[in-house]
């Protein structure tokens, strides 16, 4: 899924403290967003693996939420709402496509690293590929009532990150052989640092 539907549905999960602590709410839409972007700082460096934790992240979603419920503050709604977002981001990767550069061909069997079992979880693609229209859909069905319910600033970014997933899915597919033109045009010493999907490997 696009890094934006990930954003998007952690900024949803504010909600409900807008609702019932509003006071706690701009930490929670930050928490939310950070949380949710966070784990796909991985891709180069073991995408889905080195900061995708399905099984840990949801496992300490449970003490963190009792504590934002137990004690709220700023710190424990934080807490609660961005390991919230970080465990949903690592289990929905489960539901699209691979690792490859074109998750639509289906050639990957690798959608999440587990920690705890050890080994990759296969890829469901429910999601076809990021940015395929049922990812905008989510993209969508996230940001809309952000952007309805939430204060301006909130509201503001929602509505970007809805723009650039718009922008995105359209142009998906086509940038799948930019980026293989790009890569195949730098210098031999940059190709390690390049992920593997776009070296062809």
């Amino acid at each position: 899924m696009m890094a934006t539907t990930h954003a998007l549905w952690g900024m949803m999960l504010a909600l409900p403290v807008l609702a019932v602590a509003p006071e706690f709410a701009p930490v929670a839409f930050v928490a939310g967003l950070v949380g949710g972007a966070a784990p796909d700082l991985d891709l180069y460096t073991g995408h889905r693996k080195t900061l995708h934790y399905p099984v840990y992240a949801t496992v300490a979603t449970v003490p963190a939420l009792a504590a934002a419920l137990v004690a709220p503050s700023a710190t424990t709604v934080a807490l609660a709402v961005g390991l919230s977002a970080a465990a949903l981001h690592a289990v929905a990767d489960v539901l699209g496509g691979g690792l490859e550069l074109r998750p639509w061909e289906g050639t990957s069997e690798r959608a999440v690293y587990s920690h705890y079992h050890d080994r990759w979880v296969r890829p469901r693609r429910w999601v076809r590929y990021d940015g395929a229209p049922e990812d905008l859909l989510l993209a969508i069905s996230a940001g809309a009532p952000v952007i309805a319910i939430a204060d301006g600033f909130v509201g503001a970014v929602a509505f970007s990150l809805l723009a650039v997933s718009v922008g995105y899915s359209l142009l998906r597919k086509p940038l799948a052989g930019v980026a293989e033109r790009l890569v195949g045009r730098l210098p031999a010493p940059l190709l390690p640092y390049v992920p593997a999907r776009y070296r062809g490997t």
